[in-house]
């Protein structure tokens, strides 16, 4: 059973939007259109994709812009986007990614900090013809992210339990469930199914510490607290991570929520282990002297830090319950990383 925390943290992702300003390229309006209105504002769910939000960009270019008899040879799938600078955005990223890697990287290319903490609309070029399908590995249509999307559910799947038995015995209304809850943008709809994938984050927190043999303290485990270990996102066999780099490639690394010694992994660990010359290690602490009998290990700061959903993410925070509480809808925990600036 998931307890009100977590819901509410799900909630709070689910809840989350970012603004795009999307404008049809000029050079592909149809004749008579009106050229004054051809942009478009909508605030998007962070956990939903741009193919779902073109049915509303299209009643909008339908009543406002596009003339009718000339909008009639348009097909929606043949729609494609990209950034104003001209990168090809990717369909099968959620929208928030999409947003919060365009954000990072266009402040690693500019020459002074963001003047406000206000979010700005990410300007979206929309194409209206010859998507690049070899550019794009996915034909830009609503079926076509289904399917992308319920093949990153069930590699989320066998990554954090070992098998996909839990994603595959679904019955297929449950299947679709899942999706229909994304399209209708219906948290409660979407978790009725979702909860049976994802692991729960109970107060206990970690798995249960075994009796010790021979101890008279020793009592019985109860059924009840073996199964909630074993739905626990503390027991599972990694976190489904995916990291994005500013401009770079997208990597996927193992991310136990265990460390070897038992304690929860957090994401200062994982990154000063994956990536090291970004997320330093600190060394540990001097010798203590007649002098200082107490010393402090030398802080080393970091030269990045970590956005999850949109928010700069605390490095003592745990793997485990990140993964349980901030995944995205498809079961992946997206993590894009951040340049300080120095």
């Amino acid at each position: 059973m998931t307890d009100y925390n977590t819901s509410l943290f799900r909630r709070l992702t689910w809840e989350g939007t970012v603004p795009l300003e999307v404008r049809v390229d000029p050079k592909e309006l149809p004749a008579n259109s009106n050229r004054g209105l051809e942009c478009y504002y909508v605030q998007a769910p962070r956990i939903s994709y741009l193919p779902l939000i073109v049915p509303e960009i299209r009643r909008f270019l339908m009543d406002v812009v596009f003339d009718e008899i000339a909008a009639k040879s348009l097909k929606d799938e043949e729609w494609w986007f990209e950034s104003e600078e001209g990168t090809l955005l990717k369909w099968h990223w959620p929208i928030g990614v999409i947003y919060d890697n365009h954000t990072i990287s266009n402040t690693l290319r500019s020459p002074s900090p963001p003047s406000s903490s206000t979010a700005t609309p990410m300007r979206l070029i929309l194409h209206l013809a010859a998507p690049p399908n070899d550019k794009l590995f996915l034909s830009p249509t609503i079926e076509a992210c289904k399917q992308a999307f319920m093949n990153q559910l069930k590699e989320a799947d066998f990554i954090r339990w070992g098998n996909t038995r839990r994603m595959t015995s679904l019955r297929k209304a449950d299947q679709d469930g899942l999706w229909e809850g994304i399209r209708e943008h219906s948290f409660d709809d979407f978790w009725r199914v979702a909860s049976k994938l994802m692991p729960s984050v109970g107060s206990s927190m970690r798995p249960s510490s075994p009796p010790v043999p021979g101890s008279s303290l020793a009592r019985p485990v109860s059924t009840d607290n073996v199964n909630a270990d074993r739905d626990s996102a503390y027991s599972i066999r990694s976190v489904p991570v995916r990291i994005y780099l500013p401009d770079g490639p997208v990597l996927q690394e193992v991310a136990p929520p265990l460390l070897e010694d038992g304690t929860p992994q957090t994401l200062s660990h994982f990154f000063s282990t994956n990536l090291p010359l970004l997320f330093p290690p600190q060394p540990p602490p001097p010798p203590p002297s007649r002098h200082n009998p107490n010393p402090q290990a030398p802080s080393i700061p970091a030269l990045a830090h970590t956005l999850i959903q949109g928010v700069i993410a605390p490095p003592e925070a745990e793997l485990a319950w990140l993964g349980a509480c901030m995944a995205g809808a498809d079961g992946w925990l997206n993590i894009c990383i951040a340049i300080n600036r120095v």
